[in-house]
């Protein structure tokens, strides 16, 4: 696994690469947090991983995405650096995505991820392997 500080600057490059109108109002940034984050949902049979989330909070801290270094270690501890950066573009994508919906006043990949909880709330139980939202 790679340390945070591999993480952050991997997560750096990315933001980098990123089109300047991405970054429009995201006025916290992003940030790179070593805890791990279960999902409310998880159950012991299957763990369920949080690995970024969207925040938007106009009269408070504002607009900002956490990426939740912790969740990546234990989710992923396997992956080779490379295979860990696609992870990380993929979370990172997925937390600008909603960034960018919430400034049109959309709600589609928020639906979408509705999807996928009720898909993890309703698996069969003998499911083993971890899960990651």
């Amino acid at each position: 696994m790679i340390t945070i500080d591999e993480a952050m600057e991997m997560l750096d490059d990315i933001y980098d690469e990123l089109p300047v109108d991405f970054h429009k109002d995201l006025n916290g940034g992003v940030i790179l947090s070593p805890e791990m984050k279960m999902h409310p949902a998880s159950d012991g049979n299957l763990p369920l991983y949080i690995l970024g989330e969207y925040h938007s909070q106009p009269r408070g801290l504002g607009r900002f995405i956490i990426i939740y270094y912790g969740s990546f270690a234990k989710a992923f501890s396997y992956l080779q650096p490379q295979q860990l950066r696609e992870k990380l573009r993929k979370t990172l994508l997925h937390e600008f995505t909603h960034h960018l919906e919430s400034l049109a006043g959309e709600r589609g990949l928020e639906i979408e991820d509705a999807r996928r909880l009720a898909r993890y709330k309703h698996r069969p139980n003998n499911q083993k392997k971890s899960r990651y939202f």
